[in-house]
Parts: C-alpha cells; structure tokens; sequence
C-alpha cells in the first residue's frame, strides 16, 4: 500500500492533483498477476511470502508486490516513458518471476479465474491493508479468488484526467471482451467468458463501471464524501473497473482478465494504451467521447463476460449491433493515428481466438479442466 493512502485525503486529494497538473502524457505501467501453482496437481498454494523472500535482493524485488491471496503473487513493469519499452519489460518480468519460482518448486497460471480451486482454502496475505479490506469486506473479499492484469497511463491535467476516465467508461466492455481468460471457477464450466468479472464487479463494493463525472471538482467531492461519512479510510478502496490513480498522475485500466500469453498481454497493453491516448486526443480537440447512460454500458458489460470476442456488441454512438471483432476493428480504425504516434501500433492484433475462447473450445470437444489449464501453465514465458 502507498503511503499516500495514509496522508489526510485533503493532503491527499491535493497532492493527487498538483501530480496530475504537472503530469506526463501516455507513459504506461502494467501490473500482472499470476497464481502459485504445485507443479504435480496445478493447484493453488499459499506460498508468497516464501516468493517474496526469494526476491530480496534480486533486480526483481522492486517489482514484485502481494495481490490479497498468498497463493497469488503481482509483478510490475515499473513506468515506461513510451509504450514501445513495454513489450519487453513485460517480457523480462515474467521470465524473471518464472526463473525466481522455479527453484523453489513452483509454476505460474495466467487465468482470469483458477479452474477448480476452491477459495475457502486460501490464505489473505498478513498486511496492514489487507487486513484492513479483510475486516471490512469478510466474505466479498474471501470470495474473490482472482488474477488480472491493469494498465497505467499517464494523463497531464487533473480535470483532463476525469474527462479520460469518462470515454473509456464507455469501451470497458469492448477491453473485457478483448481479454476474457475465465470460463471455469470451482470445477464449473460457467458458460461465460470472465467469470472473473462478474464475481468481482457484482460483490466488491464502488466497483465495475463508474458514474460519469462533470470535472475533477466533481469527482473530488465524491471522494470527500466517502472518507466524511467514513466509507472509505484508502482512496484505492473505490474498485471501479477504470479509475484516476491518486498515487501518481495515471489513469488506471483494471478490467481485463490475465492474459496467459505474453503476446496477447502485449497486444492488450497496446490497445489499452493507445485507446486512452485517442480518447484524450478527442477530449483535446474539443470532441470528447459521448456520456453513455451507466445502464447502456452495463448491457455491453454483460455482453462481454457472457460472450467475450464469441458475440455481439453494442456501437452506443450509433445504437447499432455487431459482432465483437467487427466492433474492436472500428475502434482500431479509430485508434490507428494515436497508436502510431505513441509507439502502439506494431503490437496492435486482434486474436484469432482469445484465451477464454480456447479453453472453451477444449472443454467441448472433451478435454478436461485438468487438460485445459495445463495447457496454459508454462505459457505466461512464451510468446
């Protein structure tokens, strides 16, 4: 947890404002998380502290965090001034985690879900947040046996920041349907593509999709308003699905699923990045991405964890349905100039079919979830 969680929020509100104010443009960070895995069953174990020992005084340690379960372990491409060092920072930190793990008799999964691991047998890591979130939270937060993948991008200006948040708002869904890995949770084949999303959006409070804020003053008295009437005692306890960071001058993209595939996760970051950056370059122009009624996004929202790439999505501008590909190719066309220019475009790819769809695929033709997950460990060091 930052210290800056611990600073009075109007110290802290300030502070997270100056930051913006004298902020940097589409510099990019990527937080992954991975589960620890017993390389004999492929199940969970509660062994990250025993990682995060491992790490000390490695070139990893700076890197290499906790994410609420001991059985899961988050590790951090650290600030890239342009998205063009991304790729290969992701690519070193997963073959260092992998290389860390290893001697220590351990293997990495990168599933929005684990298949079959039941979340009574996990353990909350001993920190004083978690701790924290455990007492306040109890069963939503035992609940929430899950691995993600964020995005950080830096955004100059603190109201500039808001109006980002606003249009990308509107494309969570699209982001989703683009990285859904989690059809199976607990030996069920769920029959949705992020069952990831919908336990945790549908259980965490202040989660999922945001409300629409008019300017940072607007979305600054919310925050007021939470840490008042004693809703909240840490800023990073509104879990929406996008959000201004107010550690430091980034606008932070936390709906995708982990991504299995190095190539794929690059190819995520890539589209997360170079969204943000066109969705400030309209807000720049003068044509800032349209507020959509919270209940339009959530019907693409729903879209995507049930259907993933597999189905339709809704083009809210023009109140038109499509299949998904059909509508992340419009937002590529859309995106094209920004990415170029911000170093985007070369890792820009839509997958034939991504993870969740693969898996999916497997489970029909017979395999089973055993098969299917040990398919995909091993994978989070390839390309």
């Amino acid at each position: 947890m930052a210290d800056s969680q611990r600073l009075p929020y109007d110290e802290l509100l300030r502070n997270a404002r100056e930051s913006f104010d004298e902020g940097t443009d589409f510099t990019v960070a990527v937080e992954e998380e991975f589960a620890l895995l017993e390389p004999g069953s492929l199940g969970l174990v509660n062994r990250f502290e025993e990682v995060q020992a491992a790490a000390r005084g490695t070139s990893l340690e700076p890197h290499l965090v906790g994410e609420l379960i001991a059985s899961e372990v988050e590790v951090k491409t650290g600030r890239c001034e342009t998205f063009a060092d991304i790729p290969v920072a992701l690519a070193e930190r997963r073959s260092q985690l992998a290389s860390l793990v290893e001697p220590l008799g351990l293997m990495l999964g990168a599933t929005g879900t684990h298949p079959w691991a039941r979340w009574q047998e996990q353990r909350i890591i001993d920190t004083p947040h978690y701790r924290r979130n455990d007492e306040i939270l109890r069963y939503v937060v035992w609940r929430n046996t899950s691995f993600g993948l964020h995005v950080h991008v830096g955004i100059r200006g603190a109201d500039r920041a808001i109006a980002v948040v606003n249009g990308l708002r509107n494309f969570l869904p699209e982001l989703l349907a683009l990285s859904a890995s989690s059809p199976f949770v607990e030996n069920v084949n769920t029959g949705l593509h992020s069952a990831r999303t919908q336990i945790f959006t549908r259980l965490f409070p202040r989660c999922g999709v945001p409300d629409f804020f008019e300017s940072w003053d607007a979305y600054e008295q919310y925050v007021r308003f939470l840490y008042e009437t004693r809703s909240i005692d840490e800023s990073t306890q509104l879990w929406w699905s996008v959000r201004p960071h107010l550690s430091f001058p980034t606008v932070e993209i936390r709906i995708c699923d982990a991504q299995p595939d190095l190539g794929e996760a690059q190819a995520l970051a890539a589209f997360a990045a170079a969204l943000t950056a066109r969705i400030a370059r309209a807000a720049d122009e003068g044509e800032p991405v349209a507020d959509q009624p919270h209940r339009l996004v959530e019907e693409n929202m729903w879209r995507a964890i049930r259907y993933g790439l597999s189905g339709e999505l809704i083009d809210l501008d023009r109140g038109e349905t499509l299949p998904a590909r059909a509508r992340l190719e419009r937002l590529l066309d859309w995106m094209a100039p920004v990415a170029e220019e911000i170093g985007a475009a070369p890792y820009l790819a839509l997958p034939e079919r991504n993870a969740a769809e693969r898996q999916i695929a497997r489970f029909e033709e017979g395999a089973t979830l055993e098969q299917i997950y040990a398919e995909q460990v091993g994978v989070p060091v390839r390309g």
